[in-house]
């Protein structure tokens, strides 16, 4: 509490120097704003038909993904035909050859040395080098070579047709016997046997398409990305060209090479974004101080443009952010994100309409240079929703109604998309429907973020929305039950005095909701004593008459101070506090001072008058000099005894100008323009209120004969 104290309390100095930081925060943020910024590059779509000349605006390098598919189909080409033989046919020849060994007559006389477990080992590696052996031509193993795959299993033979039979060369067989010989565990007569058992068949080859294709793959996976160079000012694309993925490729490639060109830590980019900066402030303060003086005076105010602002930036951060590094071809397409009206809505709800207008453009223009999209789409789309805002939202008075405000601005950013789609020459398409669909959901995100925000802004600002002054306005609040069942006439005084103030207030411009919500809580410190105050006496007992007039004036006066207490203890708004205190300034308790001179033999210098004064300070608004015009008005009106626009329009002037000579409308900012509305407004609606009503008759009672 002392915290948030002290905050509303430095927001409330106006110093020049606290305002001149609070410019310099906004400068710092806006040059990092700018700074950190994405490359923005014409969007093409895939299959459209280009506009304009594309131009490379700096030597830049893509991937050719067509070139690189080319190559890769170039190299699998490479892979010829691989054959092998057939199984059963090697499993048949097998097959005899066990057959031979088992009659064990011809081997063992020609090769005595061999046992038969020799002979039958040898026989099994032989079908299975067969099986494994695949046969092509000498380029095709070449590139097996060149994959580091194990080659001793191809060997450079081509059969006459698929499925024909046909005899190996004798140096295939040398090959294969080779390769039995290097285990060292047969005689060289063993392996010349199997191998004379096996070299006469014929046999049926067929293809290994599968081992064809795995070639193929590793061979195209050899080949690296094609990289193509372009130079800066070579033409890319031409008007009427087709975009293809290769142009969009080009388009990437060249927005990569540019962010990567910006240097973003040297220390002249630096300098150029704090330029930047300081001239979009330096503009918009001069605009404030000459259109709206009151605005730059105040350090409340301006603080809070600036964290609108800022909060702004990040959420139009995060938003590039997704769209652009979405992979989402829905997403891809959405060209104009809707992010302006965002801060329109809190500008308007916690400042004005006309702050809102120059906010909307402002914030537009900087998103519009800053962001990567297309920025005349994106400028005049959020101009033109921003704008629908500010139109919508005179009167915000319940929460619920910020969605509304969203859905009509989001209707009137439909027929602006599709203007832009009519632009492109194209009736309608897919690109429009996603984009209206995105529309939608960026305003019902701001929607809901304004929502949230809002409190939080309201509370760390000290700032009344129309919003939460109507939630005050609730009578079935617990304070406002109670205050009206233990003051029940203060009450009603507080109900009447709300209505007129809020009228006067209407007249000159000023917030007449405040006005009424403020004075339902003006007077809350009459419940801690009730019965000292005319309006909730009851009977003709008046407990005045057992107090002296200093004690009667001190019960008076503490109204304000346990009004006081009693609002903060409720964590009402400081604003409302401030109404509490100063709705009677430092005017003085004039019936109780006067009956104390009269004791007194009327010398005024045995008379404390600070004593019978309230404790202040004075009116430091409009709205609480209307308040307490108001109050003194309501109240001096049960005493006439008359009532007309004369009576009416005499004391009015009284008790104004003798609130001028008191000094307590010196601080309020009211000027005599102001005032006579004022004063010509609270005559009007007195003369309404207290209208003649005519007199009805008596009902008498009729005698029936």
């Amino acid at each position: 509490m002392n915290m948030n104290k002290n905050w509303q309390e430095w927001l409330s100095t106006n110093s020049r120097g606290w305002r001149l930081l609070v410019g310099f925060v906004c400068v710092i943020f806006l040059a990092l704003f700018l700074h950190f910024r994405e490359v923005r590059l014409e969007m093409l779509e895939v299959n459209t038909v280009a506009k304009r000349f594309v131009v490379a605006q700096i030597d830049f390098e893509f991937p050719d993904y067509e070139t690189t598919i080319v190559l890769k189909n170039q190299a699998s080409q490479e892979v010829g035909h691989l054959y092998q033989i057939d199984d059963l046919q090697v499993h048949d020849a097998r097959l005899k050859m066990e057959q031979d060994l088992f009659r064990g007559g011809r081997w063992r006389a020609t090769v005595p040395n061999a046992s038969f477990e020799e002979m039958y080992k040898a026989s099994d590696l032989l079908e299975t080098l067969l099986l494994e052996a695949r046969f092509t031509d000498p380029k095709t193993i070449q590139k097996i070579c060149e994959l580091n795959l194990p080659d001793t299993s191809y060997y450079e033979f081509i059969p006459p047709a698929e499925g024909e039979l046909a005899s190996l060369p004798e140096d295939i067989w040398q090959d294969i016997a080779a390769q039995i010989g290097q285990s060292d565990v047969f005689h060289k007569e063993t392996i010349d046997y199997v191998i004379r058992t096996f070299q006469p068949h014929a046999w049926s080859f067929f293809r290994d398409g599968m081992l064809e294709k795995n070639l193929q793959m590793q061979l195209m996976n050899l080949i690296p990305e094609k990289m193509t160079k372009v130079q800066a000012g070579t033409r890319i694309i031409n008007p009427n060209d087709l975009i293809t993925p290769r142009h969009v490729t080009m388009m990437k490639a060249m927005k990569q090479a540019i962010s990567e060109s910006h240097k973003m830590w040297d220390p002249y980019t630096i300098f150029a974004s704090l330029i930047l900066a300081v001239i979009f402030v330096t503009i918009s303060a001069l605009y404030f101080r000459i259109s709206q003086p009151h605005f730059i005076r105040s350090l409340r105010e301006i603080s809070l443009f600036v964290c609108i602002v800022v909060l702004t930036l990040l959420f139009a951060k995060v938003i590039e952010f997704i769209l652009l590094k979405s992979t989402s071809d829905w997403i891809e397409q959405v060209r104009c994100p809707i992010i302006a009206p965002f801060a329109t809505i809190l500008i308007c709800a916690l400042l004005s309409q006309r702050t809102a207008l120059f906010g909307a453009t402002f914030i537009s223009i900087l998103l519009t240079v800053s962001l990567a999209f297309d920025h005349t789409h994106f400028l005049i789309l959020n101009l033109v929703t921003s704008i629908v805002v500010i139109i919508c939202s005179k009167r915000i008075r319940k929460r619920k109604e910020i969605f509304t405000i969203c859905t009509k601005s989001w209707l009137s950013a439909i027929p602006v998309l599709y203007a832009f789609t009519l632009a492109g020459n194209q009736l309608v398409n897919a690109a429009l429907f996603i984009n209206v669909g995105a529309s939608f959901v960026f305003l019902l995100i701001s929607a809901i973020l304004v929502i949230g925000i809002l409190p939080a802004l309201e509370m760390l600002f000290g700032v009344l929305t129309d919003m939460t002054l109507m939630e005050y306005t609730d009578p079935g609040s617990d304070l406002m039950r109670r205050f009206a069942v233990e003051v029940p006439g203060t009450y009603q005084h507080s109900l009447v005095l709300g209505n007129l103030a809020e009228i006067c207030a209407q007249s000159i411009g000023a917030n007449g909701l405040f006005c009424r919500a403020a004075t339902l809580y003006h007077d809350i410190g009459k419940m801690n004593n009730p019965q000292f105050y005319t309006e909730n006496q009851q009977g003709a007992v008046n407990i005045h008459q057992l107090l002296t007039p200093l004690e009667s004036a001190q019960v008076i006066i503490s109204h304000v101070t346990d009004g006081e207490a009693i609002a903060r203890k409720a964590h009402l708004p400081q604003p409302f506090i401030d109404i509490i205190r100063e709705h009677h300034g430092t005017t003085l308790v004039y019936y109780f001072y006067r009956k104390q001179l009269e004791l007194k033999g009327n010398r005024p210098e045995e008379v404390d008058e600070a004593k019978f004064r309230y404790p202040g300070p004075k009116p430091r608004t409009k709205e609480s000099a209307i308040i307490m015009i108001c109050d003194s008005m309501e109240a001096a009106t049960r005493s006439l005894e008359e009532i007309n626009e004369q009576t009416l329009t005499e004391l009015v002037g009284r008790l104004i100008a003798e609130k001028a000579e008191d000094g307590q409308l010196d601080d309020c900012q009211l000027t005599f323009e102001e005032l006579a509305r004022v004063r010509k407004t609270l005559v009007h609606t007195l003369l309404l209120s207290h209208h003649v009503r005519i007199k009805y008759p008596k009902k008498e009672k009729h005698k029936h004969g």
